[in-house]
């Protein structure tokens, strides 16, 4: 937890509070932590709380290096090409300087009209030298950062790669402590038999979920009293709301959510898994009852965690998304392009209460 809060503190606070190489070295300090947390975790008794941390450091640490050499880049780019289009102007100061410090120091206070003129000349002088220093200051510091950017690039390569190499790690040692787990309630144990009829006669999602909503066991957790305040299950951005068409024109009850690949899933409030695995087309599908009545099915993953039956308490891992992490070198050129990453998964979630479909406003907050 004391990994987490850092990082969101860290992500909290405003961007423009940071300069591109500031953002960049916070961004690689989160890394680190990540780093740190891994290896704790690994001893920890809670560990499937204590890993689910770590993946989640990981990631916001990776999408804020992404963001901070995204950053970097643009200033990088913007510094030098501002250099380039004064080159002519920097060509003549270095000329008028390398002009006046070949000079003998006697002769540049000497004009050949005459003491009046040489005191003009001096006057003039006087007030020229101090913005030729400003201007060769200002130049030499746009110098400096554009170094001090390229340094940090490179330096990048090696911190996205340990934090590549620790997240994979930390997701497949997430995984292997969801299925050693052994403390979790039981609220039911499903009948296969019966899960085997429903799945071969339901010829679309809403007819399985209706299904399955007729299967109800009693009793269960009940995420009423926060209603309407629930976060998402995963970290993305909302790319079509509920019953809007897409691009074929078609509307689907649910809102769809555009997440990195591999990103972590979790149950934002404590649920019984009512179904975990693939269904028709929607890939691997996990739907959760928070509460008597009502059905989140959550669609689009590539691994589901837990099994039906099972009640997870809030911020439990049900699943990762696909899709394929390139690699580090990948990255830092996605970054060199001025992009942060794309989303390129989408995460499908609908909400059913009492066997009809509901805007998941209702229930989330967006």
């Amino acid at each position: 937890m004391k990994v987490l809060t850092l990082i969101c503190a860290l992500l909290a606070a405003p961007l423009s509070a940071q300069t591109p190489a500031e953002a960049a070295r916070a961004a690689s300090a989160q890394l680190q932590e990540a780093q740190a947390a891994l290896r704790a975790a690994q001893g920890r008794s809670d560990r499937v709380a204590a890993l689910t941390e770590t993946v989640q450091a990981y990631e916001a640490g990776l999408a804020a290096l992404r963001d901070g050499l995204r950053r970097v880049a643009i200033r990088q780019r913007t510094l030098e090409t501002d250099l380039a289009a004064r080159s002519d102007e920097v060509a003549r100061l270095l000329g008028v300087l390398q002009t006046i410090g070949r000079a003998p120091a006697p002769i540049l206070f000497l004009h050949p009209s005459g003491p009046m003129g040489t005191a003009r000349s001096g006057m003039m002088l006087a007030d020229v030298t101090p913005a030729l220093q400003d201007e060769v200051t200002a130049l030499r510091e746009q110098i400096e950062e554009v170094a001090v950017l390229r340094g940090l690039q490179t330096d990048a390569l090696t911190v996205l790669r340990a934090g590549l190499d620790g997240v994979q790690t930390a997701r497949s040692a997430l995984s292997a402590a969801i299925s050693d787990r052994t403390d979790l309630p039981q609220r039911f144990l499903a009948d296969p038999v019966q899960m085997a009829v429903l799945l071969a006669s339901a010829q679309t999602l809403d007819a399985f979920a209706m299904g399955l909503a007729q299967t109800q066991a009693g009793g269960g957790p009940d995420a009423r009293t926060v209603k309407g305040a629930i976060p998402l299950p995963v970290v993305g951005q909302v790319i079509r709301q509920f019953n809007e068409a897409d691009a074929a024109g078609v509307t689907r009850p649910g809102v769809l959510i555009a997440t990195r690949p591999r990103a972590l899933v979790l149950t934002p409030v404590s649920a019984t898994i009512r179904y975990a695995g693939p269904l028709l087309n929607y890939g691997t599908v996990v739907i959760l009852e928070p509460a008597a009545g009502t059905l989140w099915v959550i669609a689009g993953l590539a691994e589901s965690f837990g099994e039906a039956g099972q009640i997870v308490p809030d911020g439990t891992p049900i699943g990762l998304m696909g899709g394929v992490i390139v690699d580090a070198q990948a990255i830092l050129n996605e970054s060199a392009q001025g992009s942060a990453g794309q989303r390129t998964q989408t995460l499908y979630l609908e909400v059913r209460d009492r066997q009809g479909v509901v805007n998941p406003t209702d229930w989330f907050a967006f």
